[in-house]
């Protein structure tokens, strides 16, 4: 059997068969489904949707936080790179300011410059000085560019109509990546020139690799076309094209989410850098964001599921118990209302057993009388006495009578013992007189009765009417139970010295193992719609227990049934029939009982 088998609830089979306009109201098991749901329904929904909405609430605080933090780090990081271009630019603002073009266009004096400029910023490269036609008068570095022509490029275009230009990364002719800042400057005479300076990009890498980003984070710059300006952890290199979209400008510093294929949710915080090319991004996973709200979510979850398991547990066992205590509470109430109903049967029974016996004594008292004068009238008058045909009719309808005597005074003992007296009983006559009443019955059928009592069973005190309820009721179950022509045997022993073993035993169909298990149970019955109530053996059993005795049961589908009535020699002092009946509607099996001995009686088998 399995796990629900053995934990299933003693009302889940229960069938009311009373036929009640409000049996609907008795459907235990409906009432169980419909209590365990709702309870179920209003301890559950509220805790899951809590969950829910703290899971929602806290997720979007978690990334609401991320967004602020990561716009707050956009924010400073712009800061940091527009001073530092700031800074650069306004130092070549400062030397056209404090130097003549003559000095400038000294180279000595212009190297001189670019040494203090080196000394007090870092980063610059070289200086030059352009004149308007875009040829550059004067140099300072490394490589020989005096006289070059800047005529055509777009940087110098660019800073004759705006006045300043700062390029973005590239390498040019020297194969290094640097960038320029360029500046015009007139001068009183008239005209102008350009001052140039060109920049490594050391420490303008530094600005932002020194930055401590969550989430595996990457903060980097890239102009607007795509192409990194400053190296990336995780997206490439100097000059190299990002795979990532370039945003949309905004004036602001922006956080927006980007699903992206290869590294799935990012969080990129992005701004664009006033007067110059360039873009300051930083992006983050947002996986790696997330896994502390993860874990919260799992240990959340975890508590919700074990929750739920208890909450589940509990309302199951308590709604079945409660529904269990209804379920016995009924059974109790229709057990005392078939044992008084039981009870009155029998006495109108014996009422009118008893008044059929005396109405048929009487003229069986005649007939007996009337045939003893005609016997005697017969023996005195030979020409009858010595006919043996007439004296055979006449002793024929004496032993008729004396059996119709022997009738009615079975019934009318049957009628005075249904009263729950202690008596001495003597086993085997009234084994006998109760087969006496299904004699014909075995007759019609060839059922093969054998009646068995050892010669060590003595007479002891019993109820004999109950005696006879309990063993009309067996006899009449395994007649039920056998096919024409089987057979039945009755055995009664001594047990043990101080009790009575009496056994009936048929050959019938047997009782299968589920139907064993419950055979005791109240109302079971498996002959609903014909004639079975399910009431034969609980009111079998119970008549066994106010006699202190067991009532046991063993059979073998397709080989027969036995059941085994334990009586003790001595009566119990009192019978406690209401004890009785509150252990047959009480589920299980008596702490004192054995294996196979029910303390809960119900239902005619099979």
């Amino acid at each position: 059997m399995g796990l629900f088998a053995n934990l299933k609830p003693k009302f889940w089979h229960h069938v009311d068969v009373s036929h009640r306009p409000h049996r609907h109201l008795f459907n235990f098991r409906r009432i169980w489904e419909m209590t365990i749901a709702l309870t179920l329904a209003v301890a559950l929904i509220p805790l899951i949707i809590m969950a829910v909405i703290d899971q929602q609430v806290s997720r979007n605080a978690i990334e609401s936080d991320i967004l602020q933090r990561t716009v707050q780090l956009v924010s400073v990081s712009k800061q940091s790179v527009s001073y530092f271009l700031a800074e650069r630019r306004a130092a070549l603002r400062l030397v056209v300011r404090g130097h003549d073009l003559e000095e400038l266009l000294d180279d000595a004096r212009l190297g001189r410059v670019l040494d203090n400029l080196k000394e007090s910023f870092g980063g610059f490269v070289d200086l030059g000085v352009i004149d308007d036609r875009g040829i550059q008068k004067s140099y300072a570095g490394p490589y020989q560019l005096k006289g070059r022509d800047y005529r055509s490029a777009d940087w110098f275009q660019e800073v004759s109509r705006s006045g300043m230009y700062i390029s973005p990364v590239f390498e040019g002719f020297r194969g290094v990546p640097h960038m320029v800042i360029a500046i015009r400057h007139a001068v009183p005479a008239g005209g102008a020139y350009v001052l140039r300076a060109t920049l490594d990009t050391a420490k303008f890498n530094n600005l932002l690799s020194v930055l401590d980003l969550e989430g595996r984070g990457d903060a980097f710059v890239i102009d607007r076309a795509g192409v990194l300006q400053t190296p990336s952890r995780y997206h490439g290199n100097v000059l190299d094209q990002v795979k990532i979209p370039v945003p949309p400008y905004t004036p602001q510093p922006t956080v927006e989410e980007v699903q992206t294929p290869e590294n799935g949710p990012l969080v990129i915080g992005y701004a664009y850098v006033p007067d110059t090319p360039f873009i300051l991004m930083i992006v983050k996973h947002k996986t790696v964001l997330m896994t502390e709200w993860v874990r919260g979510r799992l240990t959340l979850l975890s508590f919700l599921v074990i929750s739920v398991a208890a909450i589940i547990l509990v309302v199951l066992g308590g709604i079945t118990y409660l529904v269990n205590q209804i379920y016995m509470a009924d059974q109790r109430r229709l057990m005392v209302l078939h044992q008084a109903e039981y009870a009155n049967k029998m006495a109108s029974l014996g009422r009118l057993s008893a008044g059929v016996a005396h109405e048929i004594n009487n003229p069986l008292a005649i007939i007996n009388e009337k045939a003893g004068l005609i016997r005697d009238l017969f023996v005195f008058r030979p020409e009858y006495g010595e006919d043996p045909k007439l004296m055979s009719l006449i002793d024929a309808i004496i032993a008729q009578v004396e059996r119709c005597a022997g009738i009615t005074r079975r019934l009318l003992n049957f009628a005075r013992s249904s009263e729950s007296d202690i008596k001495e009983v003597d086993l085997k006559e009234l084994i006998l007189e109760v087969l006496g009443f299904v004699g014909k019955e075995a007759e019609y059928r060839c059922i093969d009765v054998q009646v068995e009592v050892s010669e060590d069973v003595p007479r002891f005190e019993s109820g004999p009417g109950r005696l006879q309820e309990i063993f009309l009721n067996l006899i009449t179950n395994a007649f039920a139970a056998v096919e024409d022509g089987g057979w039945i045997r009755i055995q009664a022993s001594r047990k043990g010295g101080n009790r009575v073993e009496i056994r009936f035993s048929d050959n019938g169909h047997g009782i299968p193992q589920k139907d064993l298990e419950r055979v005791f149970e109240p109302f079971f019955s498996t002959r609903h719609g014909k004639g079975g109530t399910g009431l034969g053996l609980s009111i079998t059993y119970g008549l066994v227990q106010e006699l202190g005795g067991k009532l046991t049961v063993a059979s073998e589908v397709g080989k027969g049934t036995t059941f085994t009535v334990t009586l003790p020699l001595v009566p119990p002092k009192a019978a406690n029939k209401s004890a009785f009946v509150d252990r047959m509607a009480r589920p299980g099996m008596d702490a004192n009982d054995t294996t196979g001995e029910y303390t809960h009686a119900d239902t005619a088998r099979g």
